[in-house]
């Protein structure tokens, strides 16, 4: 039976700004096509919290097992840490994936994926904070030449990042454009885990991981951030832009991430799908 002749049974994992947010659009926005069965949060607090706001204490579990067995659907809104175990683990159970910390899959995604091709289970990924990744697409079926991502942020957004406390680099005194890393995908992933999923989600995308370089910087004049992409490709060239407002409840959080995923979550549950 098609998962769009029922409804879908959805369970998200972590129960920060975007899994709380996604919790109440499944409830309220797609409640005629889905159902939100459970909650997990390692810090089992939160999950009690998000259920009492939900006002259905039944759907906070204990385990990302108790989860997985209630649902179709495992939406993954946790960190970069833990997103590769919860994927797999939803994929073996035999169900579907939404991933969101997708730095999480950048060094095992080819496991992954072929995972998910064997039993038949697919993995979702957003767009996230950026635009132009249907774009990016089509032409990774060409050839791409080049490909880098420029991302802009204020100082603040980089606070307790260890990559930084490391080199002793004092973000209180950072008073013009001062670029904190420039390198590969993997090592912009691995230094900076809470920032730069977008690069991550662009490398896979793009499938031009050895062609793409990550810029972080930070930038005073920034009100929100920034991600800037320039493609060089054989179809083209395509530079995108996008400037993000912080989500209302997390200012660490970009609202078109938020956004991103639950169109993502539409696409699954609707019998229309509108670009690549």
């Amino acid at each position: 039976m098609s998962l769009k002749s029922k409804k879908l049974k959805i369970g998200i994992v972590g129960c920060g700004t975007i899994g709380s947010y996604l919790a109440k659009a499944v409830q309220n926005d797609f409640k005629d096509r889905a159902r939100l069965t459970a909650v997990y949060d390692k810090a089992l607090e939160k999950s009690y919290t998000l259920a009492s706001i939900l006002k259905n204490k039944r759907l906070a579990v204990v385990t990302l097992e108790a989860l997985i067995q209630r649902c179709d659907l495992v939406i993954e809104a946790a960190s970069a840490a833990v997103s590769g175990d919860i994927a797999r683990s939803a994929i073996m159970s035999g169900r579907d994936c939404l991933v969101m910390s997708v730095g999480g899959l950048l060094e095992n995604y080819k496991e992954l994926f072929n995972l998910a091709r064997g039993k038949k289970r697919h993995i979702f990924i957003p767009s996230g904070a950026i635009g132009g990744i249907d774009a990016v697409k089509s032409l990774a079926q060409g050839k791409i030449n080049k490909i880098t991502i420029s991302s802009y942020k204020p100082p603040r957004a980089f606070i307790g990042v260890p990559y930084l406390l490391k080199r002793n680099i004092n973000l209180d005194k950072i008073h013009e454009d001062t670029v904190l890393f420039e390198g590969d995908v993997a090592t912009s992933v691995r230094l900076f885990p809470q920032n730069i999923n977008v690069a991550a989600t662009l490398s896979l995308a793009s499938l031009a991981r050895d062609k793409l370089s990550v810029k972080i910087i930070a930038s005073p004049s920034c009100k929100n951030n920034i991600h800037q992409i320039e493609v060089d490709s054989d179809a083209g060239r395509l530079m995108v832009r996008t400037e993000n407002v912080p989500s209302p409840n997390n200012p660490k959080t970009s609202f078109l991430a938020i956004l991103s995923a639950i169109t993502t979550l539409k696409g699954i549950l609707d019998f229309v799908r509108i670009g690549s």
